[in-house]
C-alpha cells in the first residue's frame, strides 16, 4: 500500500544510494559506492586547490602582491583562522588547522550536491568517523590539561550520584554531533529526490530555490554548527588556561 502511494506517479524514487562496482577482499564482496565516488571527487577537488596555491606561492616573491586563487586561499585562511580564535581565544591557536580543515571538507561535502552528486554527509559512515575524531581530540586535552583527579571530580560534579549521567553525556557527543549532521543533510537529499521523482513534470527551474535552501544555507549552517560545537567541546575540556 504504502509503496503504491510513493510510486503513484510511476516514476521511481531515486535517493542516488548505488553501488558502482564490486570487488573481493579476503572472501568479502565489497562495494564502492556513491557515496565513494563522492567523497574521491571532492578530496580530489581539494587537493588539486591545494596543490596549485602550494605551487604559485613557492613561485612568489615575498614583494608579490597576492592575487587570483591564491587571494583567495588567503581569505579563506584568514576567516576561518578568525572564526577558530574569537570562539576559543588564546588555546585556538593549537586547533586552527583541525577545524579549517574539517570545516572545509564538511562544506565541500555539502555543497556537492549542487553538482548532481550524492553529499557523502547524507551518509553517516562519513559524518560518524568525523565525531569520533573530535570525541578523542576532546578527552585527549581533558586529560592532559585537567589530569585524571580534573576529569574525575568533574564527572561527579555537582553530586557523585550525577556520575553516570555524565558519563553517559559525554558518551553521547560523538552521537549527537554525527547524528545532526547526518539526519540535516539526508533530509534535504530525501526531500529533493522526492520532488525530482513525483513532481518531475513541473519541477522546472523553481527546485533550483530549494537546493540553494538545502545544499547553501543549510549546508553551511550545519558546518558551522558542527564546528562550533566542536571547538566548545575543546575549549571546554581545556579548561582556563588562561
Amino acid at each position: 500500500m504504502n509503496r503504491a502511494i510513493v510510486l503513484s506517479s510511476g516514476t521511481k524514487v531515486d535517493f542516488m544510494i548505488h553501488g558502482v562496482f564490486s570487488f573481493e577482499l579476503f572472501g568479502q564482496k565489497l562495494w564502492i559506492t556513491t557515496t565513494h565516488i563522492s567523497l574521491i571527487l571532492v578530496v580530489s577537488t581539494l587537493l588539486l586547490f591545494a596543490f596549485i596555491v602550494n605551487r604559485k606561492l613557492k613561485k612568489m616573491k615575498p614583494e608579490d602582491v597576492p592575487k587570483g586563487i591564491v587571494n583567495v586561499a588567503e581569505l579563506i585562511a584568514e576567516k576561518l583562522e578568525g572564526f577558530v580564535m574569537s570562539t576559543m581565544g588564546s588555546s585556538g591557536t593549537k586547533f586552527i588547522n583541525y577545524i579549517s580543515t574539517i570545516f572545509i571538507f564538511i562544506i565541500f561535502c555539502n555543497f556537492s550536491g549542487l553538482f548532481g552528486l550524492r553529499p557523502p554527509t547524507a551518509d553517516y559512515g562519513v559524518t560518524f568517523p568525523l565525531a569520533i575524531l573530535t570525541f578523542v581530540l576532546i578527552h585527549y586535552n581533558e586529560f592532559k590539561h585537567q589530569k585524571v583527579k580534573g576529569v574525575l571530580k568533574g564527572l561527579a560534579e555537582p553530586w557523585l550520584i550525577w556520575a553516570p549521567i555524565n558519563i553517559i553525556g559525554n558518551l553521547a557527543v560523538p552521537i549527537s554531533l554525527s547524528l545532526r549532521l547526518f539526519a540535516n543533510i539526508l533530509s534535504g537529499t530525501a526531500i529533493m529526490a522526492l520532488i525530482y521523482a513525483l513532481l518531475s513534470k513541473v519541477a522546472f527551474f523553481w527546485p533550483a530555490a530549494l537546493h540553494v535552501y538545502f545544499d547553501l544555507f543549510s549546508g553551511s549552517i550545519q558546518t558551522y554548527v558542527f564546528c562550533m560545537l566542536t571547538m566548545t567541546y575543546i575549549k571546554n575540556a581545556i579548561g582556563n588556561e588562561d
